[in-house]
């Protein structure tokens, strides 16, 4: 329950996701982007609760870090470029990012 608590403090910064990713929409579509995204991401929180119950099976702390440091060594690599946040032009497109960038 702590992880869950922590991460609903530091998702704060998804707001700013949100909001760039229905930046471009019409002033209706951005407001059904936000409140479609908003759910999907209290849903993922809800999906993180059945999360932290399977860290409790034994070796599935060894795949996690295997796949951070997987992870880690992507993100450090110079083979990729900075990723950008885009802003749909669809209102499936921006829920998409947001459901998206709030899970990762």
């Amino acid at each position: 329950m702590l992880i869950v608590g922590i991460d609903l403090i530091l998702a704060g910064d998804n707001a700013i996701v949100i909001a760039m990713a229905a930046r471009r929409l019409p002033s209706r579509q951005r407001k059904r982007a936000i409140l479609y995204g908003t759910v999907g991401a209290v849903v993922i929180r809800a999906i993180a609760l059945l999360v932290v119950w399977l860290l409790n099976v034994p070796g599935l702390h060894l795949i996690g870090g295997a796949l951070l440091i997987w992870i880690a060594y992507g993100l450090l690599s110079d083979s990729h470029s900075p990723k950008e946040v885009n802003a749909g032009t669809s209102l499936a497109a921006a829920v998409r990012t947001i459901i998206v960038a709030d899970a990762l």
